[in-house]
């Protein structure tokens, strides 16, 4: 069974796309058939996963848009990277506004990832830093919400209005939605601060919060520039041992979450 997710804050600088990009490569690292879909008109989750965004022959625009299959949008990364992507670009700037006036606008991308869903095991949605409609579109296609949260002054700003939105639209759009997880990132452990946000993360959410929790780490930073996740870039590095640990850690939510709903 495919589970979707969409990695949202609307909270820019976050780690959010370099969490879609190297969760990717580590769950394909542990043999799951992995898609990533690019869904930020920045394009650096297709940069970082080491394609050329500007020499795409189609992308994510083109589905949502213009009704392209999403198996034509498809595009291969690098060998090592082990994972699918569908690419963005500055397009997608456009299709904000496209979007408003068509019909069904809030299902665009469930309706397209109908098509390739079953031949996937995980699907990550890397959402635009903002609640508009493109991650409106992302949230009514997805299962479930990793929310990176940077463990930094101002963290919670913000998230109250991220779970209120996702709240709406499990009430109106997508019952099924939930929150995966929040997961801790550009943490210090030498930084009372980093401490604080966390320890006010956990007191708050309890469960929600992953008990993986990515560092600052220089070979995190330095990855995306090479265009490559960092599992690839330097697989001993803190960074890829942390993004390893989160999916072993979401698997076995996942199975334990598939448990759950087996009939007794």
């Amino acid at each position: 069974m495919t589970t979707v997710f969409a990695i949202a804050n609307q909270k820019g600088g976050v780690g959010k796309t370099t969490s879609s990009v190297n969760l990717a490569a580590s769950l394909a690292a542990t043999k799951k058939k992995v898609l990533l879909v690019d869904l930020d008109p920045q394009g650096n989750a297709t940069s970082g996963s080491g394609v050329d965004k500007h020499e795409a022959e189609y992308t994510i625009y083109d589905v949502l848009v213009d009704d392209l299959s999403m198996e034509k949008a498809i595009s291969d990364t690098p060998e090592a990277s082990g994972f699918d992507l569908v690419p963005a670009n500055g397009d997608l700037t456009a299709a904000e506004v496209q979007l408003l006036d068509m019909k069904m606008k809030e299902f665009r991308l469930r309706n397209a990832l109908a098509r390739v869903r079953d031949n996937y095991d995980f699907i990550l949605i890397d959402c635009p830093p903002s609640l508009n409609m493109l991650t409106v579109n992302a949230l009514t296609a997805a299962d479930s919400v990793i929310v990176p949260i940077q463990c930094e002054y101002y963290a919670l700003e913000g998230l109250t209005a991220l779970l209120n939105t996702i709240e709406k639209i499990s009430t109106v759009l997508n019952p099924k939605l939930h929150i995966g997880g929040l997961l801790r990132t550009m943490y210090d452990p030498r930084n009372s601060l980093s401490n604080d946000v966390s320890n006010q993360l956990i007191s708050h959410f309890g469960e929600k919060v992953y008990r993986t929790i990515i560092p600052r780490n220089v070979r995190l930073a330095e990855a995306p520039s090479h265009g490559a996740p960092v599992i690839t870039y330097d697989a001993k590095s803190r960074g890829a041992i942390s993004y390893l640990a989160l999916a072993g850690e979401i698997l076995r939510r996942e199975q334990a979450l598939k448990g759950q709903k087996q009939p007794a």
